[in-house]
C-alpha cells in the first residue's frame, strides 16, 4: 500500500476528473493522499475534497512565490488548521528560482507559517528551490524543529537533506527521482534512510517515468517507490510500508480514516523492513 504525501487534487487538471483519479488511486494501491493548499483563496476547495473522501486529508498554507494574493497571518492559519481534516501547515518555504530580490516579503511569509505551525502543533510542508541556505537558516531561527515536517519534492544536496533531518524533518521524493537526468538526486535518495523518507507525486505536475509528459496523479506514486527501491537495492514493498508508516507518524492522522481495510498498520507499528 502507498500514500501520496503531496498532491493538488483541487487544481483544475485533477478536479475536473476527480472520480476517475480516485478510482485509479484505489486500483494502484494508493490508500491515502494529502491534498495541498497553496493559497487561502483555494482553501475551501482543498478542504472540501478531504471532507468528501475519508482517505484524503488537507493542509493550509500559501505558496512562497505567489504574489497579489491574500497574505496569511498566524491567527488566520491557526484558525483554519483547526479543521478536523487539516493535518499540516503549508506548502510554505522559499523559492528564489523565479523571483528576484528584494524578497523579504517571502521570508516573512515563511516565518509566519512556522510560527503558525508551532502554535497549532501541526507539522510543516516546506518547498525550497534555489534557496536552501536561507530556508534552513529560517527554520533554525524560528524553531521549526519543535513541530518537524517534510521537505517536499526534494531536489537539493545530500548535505541539505541531512541538515533537515537533524531538524526532525522527512525528505520526500517526487517523480523527478525517476528522470534520467536526476543522477545527483538519485544519490540522495539512495542515502536518505527509510525511516526519514516519504514519496509524493506533486500532481498534476512532474509525472514519473514512464508517464513523463502526461498529467500526473496520485495513482502514479508507486512508480516513485519503485525507483527509490531500485536505487537502494531493496524491494518496492519495503519503500511502500516505510513511507506509508512515516506519513501517518508525521501527520498523526487518525488511522481509522485510512482506506484499505485490514491492510492498515497502527501508529508506530514498523514492518520488519525498517528494523
Amino acid at each position: 500500500m502507498f500514500v501520496d504525501s503531496h498532491c493538488h487534487l483541487s487544481f483544475p487538471e485533477l478536479a475536473q476528473q476527480l472520480p476517475d483519479v480516485l478510482e485509479r488511486m484505489r486500483e494502484n494501491g494508493v490508500i491515502a493522499a494529502l491534498n495541498i493548499c497553496t493559497t487561502l483563496e483555494e482553501f475551501s476547495a482543498v478542504v472540501a475534497v478531504a471532507e468528501q473522501q475519508n482517505h484524503i486529508c488537507a493542509s493550509v498554507g500559501v505558496h512562497p512565490d505567489y504574489e497579489d494574493i491574500e497574505e496569511p497571518s498566524v491567527e488566520r492559519l491557526v484558525g483554519l488548521a483547526k479543521h478536523a481534516k487539516v493535518v499540516a501547515i503549508g506548502e510554505t518555504g522559499l523559492d528564489y528560482f523565479r523571483l528576484k530580490e528584494p524578497l523579504e516579503w517571502q521570508r516573512e511569509r515563511f516565518r509566519i507559517h512556522i510560527r503558525a505551525a508551532r502554535v497549532s502543533g501541526k507539522p510543516l510542508i516546506i518547498h525550497t528551490r534555489a534557496a536552501s541556505h536561507d530556508t534552513l537558516r529560517i527554520m533554525e531561527e524560528e524553531g521549526a524543529a519543535e513541530v518537524g515536517g517534510v521537505m517536499h519534492c526534494f531536489t537539493e544536496s545530500l548535505e541539505v537533506a541531512q541538515a533537515a533531518i537533524k531538524l526532525g524533518f522527512y525528505i520526500s521524493f517526487s517523480g523527478i527521482v525517476t528522470f534520467k537526468s536526476a543522477r545527483d538526486l538519485q544519490e540522495v535518495a539512495r542515502q536518505v534512510p527509510l525511516n526519514r523518507l516519504l514519496i509524493e507525486t506533486d500532481s498534476p505536475y512532474l509525472a514519473p517515468v514512464p508517464y513523463r509528459g502526461k498529467t500526473n496523479e496520485p495513482g502514479y506514486v508507486p512508480k516513485v517507490a519503485e525507483k527509490v527501491a531500485e536505487l537502494k537495492g531493496i524491494d518496492a514493498s519495503q519503500v511502500a510500508s516505510s513511507s506509508t508508516q512515516n506519513f501517518f507518524d508525521l501527520f498523526r492522522w487518525n488511522p481509522d480514516a485510512r482506506a484499505g481495510g485490514s491492510s492498515k498498520m497502527q501508529p508506530n507499528q514498523r514492518s520488519e523492513a525498517d528494523s
